[in-house]
């Protein structure tokens, strides 16, 4: 036999490799359920012997917190049982497959508010994955913008025009920085070249935030009578962000347009599907199904990436590492995507709102990775275009063919008939008595659609991939005062709890359809809004308890003193252990920890209660848009790691109310303890009572020590000492029964 005529070994394409800190996870989980089990049972023996109403009362309420934080605690253990990593080998795909052979990529960026959502920041997505290292004619780019603005369409009529210089540009300078903006404020190579683009991309930045600023386009910035006939369409009598017809406009065809060079440039085409006020448009989701409707119709490709409109791409090869996994590469045989994690850029060095979120896109999905996958996050996600219609096992037939995914585009995008399809699909009525958003599509019945939909598709069987490179595949804004952040997250608890308490609940439903651990792994994060109960408890409870001289806790040298510092130290310490080796910092630990706290009694009490008024039928504020907005001054505060407040919102009362509480019961203490009583018998409360207050430092210095303009408005503080005059005199009374 000749072995020299014998093919070598494919080249690997990505390797797996468990983590071992898995072992002392599951050792560790063992024993800290058996304290858990303790702990209970001490709980019950106190309710037990209760001798009085009030301290019946305060028992239980500390029971129920208890059992909460228990169960809270055993969904994160689905994490911490067989963590992975897997590593990527895009250096290695050229030798399987070749880059003519590369499957088309559809892209879908969403946008809903010019002036929360800057248009510049979406134009900078949107080239930055344009300029990937990818065959252009395969790329095609998708922009919704679903506040039916000509802001928007000029600003891409501008990158259109630029994209011509800046993805050859990109080509053949081999930049790694694709992001226009990112690129020209690094520290990049002032040569001719570069100074020429810059001046382009400085005059197109002019011209949208001046339209921006004035609200319109001015006739000056017009240079063609097509230009003039697109932005015509948004000025009808009738035309409004609410109530318009569907708009498509294709900016760049792959088959006709060249850049400087002569190359083929991506797809480019705006969409704003069709609006009425008569009409649901299930915000994001139903954004996002349109576009799928849309380019089933234009390019129909096999790969879908789906971007938030501020999560640039930071990494030209990043969908050559998808390659190694999709679309049947994997050691998965249902793998429907591959999520990245969301990063991002300009956080300062503590991260004081904690928005990095290295909990939620990076530590559990590494757990994730080792079941059936990580949930989808909604952006910086590859999608099989299949896994949106049925399981694995059972494909369910859209209601055209057309729309299938494995139909054949043999006709230009910018075909007549194409283009009337399109806007049919893309019409406000179209998917009444069809399976979209419920079989087919992205999901309805959520605030946060994103992992609804993934919850839904892992049910369905399908699986999926953790892809987490050194560099960052992709980078993001992030709110910069605490109130956009805890609005934020306010939203996100509404969406979880109309999840957690539907019929497809991971209680019941998750268990059933994907097994234990994967159903915990959602429960973690359906039910975290039930989290408010206990935190808000022992925020309040203790400290009051304090200040009336009455213990709640074992004393320091009862056994069962050593069994709540052992929980405490346990659970915190594994949360930092896990922290830090997810190239975290203490520092940035210790803002995660804050925040969690300070979501508590603020975001998670007013999302449940936004939930349980939506679930009465009560009118709520509804969705609201995350403003990427940067003001010079707020900024320059972030930067420099202080706390934003400024606007006098409600979710500041609760928290400024426990900040001054924690602070009176802890110099309170010592007066209770100079009074004759055992410091042994107050330590717990103590130690609540003073680490409330460390983590309220922020607080007491907007509240007492700041004159800008984001400190604590006078108004909040003035409520919050008066609504704990009001709580210490209703324990005073009730404490004394």
């Amino acid at each position: 036999m000749n072995t020299a005529t014998m093919p070598g070994p494919t080249p690997p394409l990505h390797s797996l490799r468990p983590l071992r800190r898995r072992h002392f996870n599951r050792l560790f989980a063992a024993v800290y359920a058996s304290a858990i089990l303790s702990l209970l049972y001490h709980h019950i023996l106190k309710l037990l012997h209760s001798t009085t109403l009030v301290s019946f009362f305060m028992s239980f309420l500390l029971f129920i917190s208890d059992v909460v934080l228990a169960y809270m605690w055993s969904t994160t253990q689905a994490f911490r049982m067989n963590p992975v990593h897997r590593q990527v080998f895009p250096e290695n795909l050229e030798k399987v497959l070749d880059r003519k052979d590369f499957p088309a990529i559809d892209i879908f960026i969403c946008t809903a508010d010019p002036y929360k959502e800057p248009p510049m920041d979406v134009v900078n997505t949107a080239l930055s994955v344009m300029a990937y290292d990818y065959p252009t004619e395969k790329l095609s780019v998708y922009v919704s913008d679903d506040g039916g603005s000509e802001l928007t369409m000029f600003a891409f009529m501008e990158a259109a025009k630029f994209g011509k210089q800046w993805v050859p540009f990109c080509r053949e300078n081999n930049i790694t920085d694709r992001c226009p903006d990112a690129f020209f404020t690094s520290n990049h190579a002032p040569t001719s070249t570069t100074m020429e683009i810059k001046m382009m991309y400085e005059s197109m930045k002019t011209k949208v935030e001046g339209a921006v600023e004035r609200g319109k386009v001015n006739d000056e910035y017009i240079s063609s009578e097509d230009e003039r006939q697109i932005l015509t369409q948004y000025r009808t009598k009738d035309f409004t962000r609410q109530n318009h017809p569907s708009l498509i406009q294709v900016l760049l065809n792959s088959q006709k347009d060249v850049d400087n060079t002569g190359s083929a440039m991506p797809n480019l085409i705006y969409v704003s599907r069709e609006k009425s006020t008569s009409a649901a448009h299930h915000f994001k989701a139903g954004a996002l199904n349109a576009l799928l409707r849309v380019s089933a119709c234009m390019t129909n490709s096999r790969i879908v990436l789906t971007l938030d409109c501020d999560m640039y791409s930071n990494d030209p090869l990043t969908a050559q590492r998808v390659l190694c996994y999709l679309p049947n590469r994997s050691n998965r045989p249902n793998c429907g995507y591959v999520q990245f994690p969301q990063r991002y850029h300009g956080l300062n060095s503590a991260d004081i709102y904690a928005c990095e979120n290295k909990r939620l896109f990076q530590i559990n999905p590494i757990g994730m990775n080792g079941l059936n996958g990580p949930n989808y996050v909604g952006t910086g996600c590859f999608f099989h275009r299949r896994v949106f219609f049925g399981t694995p096992s059972m494909y369910i037939e859209p209601e055209i063919p057309e729309l299938a995914p494995n139909h054949i585009v043999d006709k230009p995008i910018n075909d007549r008939e194409v283009l009337n399809f399109a806007h049919h699909v893309a019409g406000c009525n179209y998917e009444n008595r069809t399976k979209w958003g419920s079989k087919m599509g992205f999901w309805y019945g959520s605030l946060v659609e994103d992992y609804y939909t993934g919850y839904q598709l892992q049910c369905e069987g399908w699986q999926s991939i953790f892809c987490d490179p050194s560099r960052p595949a992709f980078l993001g804004d992030v709110p910069i005062s605490l109130n956009d952040a805890l609005s934020q997250n306010k939203r996100w608890s509404v969406g979880l709890l109309e999840v957690a308490f539907s019929k497809y609940s991971p209680w019941t439903f998750g268990i059933r359809a994907m097994g234990v651990l994967m159903a915990q792994s959602y429960a973690h994060y359906a039910f975290s809004p039930i989290l408010s109960f206990p935190i808000t408890i022992y925020a309040f409870v203790p400290s009051l308890a304090l200040l009336q001289g009455i213990p709640i806790f074992p004393k320091v040298y009862e056994p069962s003193f050593y069994l709540y510092a052992f929980m405490f130290l346990g659970a915190y310490g594994q949360d930092c252990l896990d922290f830090i080796l997810t190239r975290g910092t203490l520092q940035r630990w210790w803002s995660d920890q804050r925040m969690w706290l300070i979501r508590g009694p603020s975001a998670f009490v007013f999302g449940t209660t936004e939930y349980v008024m939506k679930r009465l039928g009560m009118p709520t504020r509804g969705f609201n848009v995350t403003s990427k907005v940067m003001d010079d001054e707020l900024s320059k505060r972030y930067d420099q790691g202080v706390f934003e407040f400024g606007v006098p919102s409600p979710m500041f009362v609760p928290l400024a109310t426990v900040a001054i509480l924690n602070l009176i019961a802890f110099l309170g203490g010592f007066v209770v303890i100079l009074k004759g009583r055992s410091f042994g018998s107050f330590f717990i409360q103590m130690f609540i009572a003073g680490f409330g207050v460390i983590n309220s430092l922020p607080f007491y210095e907007g509240m007492f020590l700041r004159r800008d303009k984001g400190r604590m408005p006078t108004k909040t503080t003035f409520t919050s000492t008066l609504l704990v005059g009001l709580l210490y005199g209703i324990a005073f009374f009730a404490l004394k029964i």
